[in-house]
């Protein structure tokens, strides 16, 4: 019976000591210029259209769309518009999977793309390969943690910026990539889970990075 119980306690000891360190990767494509504002520009409409896709390489047929990619998205995304000095009013519409079916929200995108001075169309695409996910989790059991086992999720951020007749005027593009590392005793490191927080900084950077060229190339004039 004492046997027994220090089995358990040693179970339970070791899901406790286990946690996830999570790592974020530098920028690829980053805007490298010293920021200019545009403050004697004429003021604007902006429409923010977002499209959140994952995609499991191996697994997935296609990219499927997340509405919620993030915690706290909304507020990251009014943090980074900050950086565009000449924005009069804006709206945002966020693609879901089920507009297929909805013919409102279509009409209503569609009626936004038509009012506003210009439209950035934000696409933010999360892909991690199915095989190194699968190894690593297995991985992961087999050694009972004691093996770092990490796996990657590539994030790719696609921007464009369209006029009010929906001409293309500038794309941009940048890339960072998150690392996922479980391992028994990476408690002491890391005693709380930060991938939510690691994802967060990279949707901030992402945004106030390609805001900021934005505002400095002088895009958004009339």
């Amino acid at each position: 019976m004492k046997t027994q119980r220090l089995i358990c306690f040693a179970i339970v000891l070791l899901l406790i000591s286990s946690s996830c360190a999570t790592f974020k990767s530098s920028m690829d494509g980053k805007y490298e210029k010293e920021a200019e504002k545009n403050y004697n520009a004429e003021r604007v409409d902006v429409l923010f259209i977002f499209s959140h896709y994952r995609q499991t390489k191996g697994f997935d047929a296609v990219p499927k769309l997340d509405p919620r990619p993030v915690n706290g998205f909304e507020e990251i995304f009014v943090d980074a518009m900050t950086e565009i000095s000449n924005i009069s009013y804006y709206s945002v519409f966020t693609d879901h999977a089920s507009d297929v079916n909805i013919s409102k929200r279509r009409r209503m995108k569609d009626s936004l793309m038509n009012s506003h001075d210009y439209i950035i169309k934000v696409k933010i695409q999360r892909e991690k390969s199915f095989v190194k996910y699968f190894f690593a989790t297995v991985g992961a059991v087999v050694s009972a943690t004691l093996l770092p086992m990490p796996f990657k999720y590539e994030y790719t951020a696609k921007i464009e910026v369209l006029d009010s007749n929906r001409k293309l005027i500038k794309a941009y593009e940048r890339k960072m990539e998150i690392t996922k590392c479980w391992q028994t005793f990476m408690f002491f490191l890391y005693p709380f889970k930060n991938e939510e927080r690691q994802k967060g900084l990279l949707y901030v950077e992402i945004l106030h990075d390609v805001f900021k060229q934005i505002e400095s190339e002088k895009i958004l004039k009339k």
